[in-house]
């Protein structure tokens, strides 16, 4: 696209040094970048390096068509975050309310309106969100692992004896939706389709994730129906509790909000940093060397491959000019149009000037968003990664990757930063004789919605174990137990 107006956005300024032809390596000449794609999966850190060279915003293309500001400096992103002159509120989008954009583009089911918290401002925005922060205040952290550890051997235990597996496909984007399923009180059927539903959602296909989207939405109606009929200890049930009084329509979408937010980019989290601890060796080293921690690695995959990488959309009230204060460069960014937040552009800004070793124990980085919409599940969000990682090392000692790490890739989406799959391969293993769980995927039993037991104390901590021939002494340190491994 050039300076031409567009049939599919607004129509920019003549001259508009957005839509300039875009110098630079990472960027196309002939017009804004597209954040969609192999090759922008591939390397879209040198995208937003070249964004940035530019100012603080840009014009990019999230799909065939459909344009959106891009804003990459973590002071700019903050001021998006922060002021009030930004909406989060979808109905202003101009493109889409005039037919420019179909309603049944790939990207409306992420961007489009709904009447939920994220889409909401001012007081509305603080009724709803007092109704999440609440309920989620009142989930057990000790009752929340035990949920995420037994879910975690059973998945594991389904590929354990085989010697390998794909992490994605069969443990990291199976496990939230899991969980979710027993922090919501869901029927085992129920439960079932939930995480079907769930699994259709995180499909690269458009058709499959939009069914999927339609048969959550499905099964979050039926739950709180249930849910208003017999109350229980459960998400759903302290959500229909709440002083603000949240009816169904209500209800749904601040549960689609929840696992929608809770499952690909959860998914995300878990299996990069995974890979990670498989292939950096600042994790990988033994035990003696001085390892960083499973909460180092965790940390250090928000600090630079944020897994929700361009979102949370805004909408400027009327036209804004956003102000790089460092070189004082400008970008006027009209009303109507979606403003993006690149939080993985973000977080790897060179103005930071931050280290790996300092980013360690830095929690500044904006994975999680900021301002009135920061993510309200940071706390839950960290224990589930944590214990499925914990669980895994656990289980799974001697594990590799099986493949050169130039091997792996990643999903081509705009949004989210996020293997396509993980083959790891360890000595196979017997699955343990443990209390059946229902499994979403298969309709198995019931849910054990007892605690999980305390970690081992430490004066019956079990013998390491040997490492697996070929390693020749030097040992992966998550082959010691997991008490060695804490973070902090």
């Amino acid at each position: 696209m050039t300076s031409a107006p567009s049939e599919t956005g607004p129509v920019p300024p003549s001259g508009c040094p957005a839509h300039q032809p875009f110098p630079g390596a990472g960027l196309p000449a002939d017009g804004p970048p597209a954040l969609y794609g192999p090759e922008f999966a591939a390397d879209p850190d040198a995208v937003y390096s070249a964004l940035r060279e530019r100012g603080p915003a840009h014009w990019v293309e999230i799909a065939p068509g459909v344009e959106a500001v891009l804003v990459t400096a973590y002071d700019a992103c903050l001021e998006v975050l922060r002021n009030p002159q930004f909406s989060k509120d979808a109905r202003r989008w101009t493109a889409l309310a005039e037919g420019r954009v179909p309603s049944d583009n790939q990207v409306v089911p992420m961007l489009g309106y709904r009447p939920s918290l994220m889409f909401a401002d001012g007081h509305e925005h603080l009724r709803l969100r007092a109704s999440v922060d609440d309920t989620l205040a009142r989930v057990n952290p000790h009752r929340l692992r035990g949920y995420v550890q037994r879910s975690a051997v059973a998945l594991i235990d389904e590929f354990a004896a085989e010697g390998t597996a794909d992490l994605v496909s069969q443990y990291c984007a199976r496990l939230p939706a899991r969980v979710f399923t027993q922090l919501f009180g869901c029927p085992d059927e129920l439960a079932v389709r939930m995480a079907t539903a769930c699994g259709q959602m995180i499909d690269a296909e458009p058709a499959a994730a939009q069914q999927g989207s339609i048969d959550l939405a499905r099964c979050l109606g039926e739950l709180v129906a249930e849910k208003r009929r017999s109350p229980g200890a459960d998400v759903t049930s302290w959500l229909l509790s709440h002083h603000a009084e949240l009816d169904d329509t209500e209800m749904v979408h601040q549960l689609v909000v929840l696992i929608g937010a809770g499952t690909v980019p959860q998914s995300a989290w878990i299996s990069t940093a995974t890979m990670m601890l498989l292939t950096d060796d600042r994790f990988g080293s033994d035990l003696s060397g001085g390892s960083m921690t499973v909460t180092d690695a965790l940390n250090e995959v928000l600090w630079s491959k944020s897994p929700m990488a361009n979102f949370c959309c805004h909408f400027a009230t009327q036209d804004f000019p956003l102000r790089d204060e460092t070189d004082r460069t400008e970008f006027v960014i009209p009303a109507g149009v979606p403003v993006l937040v690149s939080l993985a552009a973000a977080n790897t800004d060179p103005a930071l000037a931050a280290s790996h070793e300092q980013r360690a124990a830095n929690l500044s980085h904006l994975a999680f968003s900021g301002g009135p919409h920061v993510c309200p599940a940071q706390d839950i969000a960290g224990i589930i990664a944590d214990v499925a990682i914990e669980t895994l090392l656990d289980r799974l000692p001697d594990m590799e990757l099986d493949c050169e790490p130039g091997a792996l890739t990643w999903r081509p989406g705009p949004f989210h930063r996020t293997l396509t799959a993980l083959p790891v391969r360890f000595p196979a293993v017997p699955a343990r004789a443990t209390t059946s769980h229902a499994d979403p995927t298969s309709g198995a039993p019931t849910w054990n919605t007892s605690p999980a037991p305390s970690s081992t104390p430490q004066e019956q901590i079990p013998t390491p174990k040997q490492p697996a021939s070929g390693q020749k002494g030097r040992r992966r340190w998550w082959s010691f137990p997991a008490i060695f491994r804490r973070g902090r």
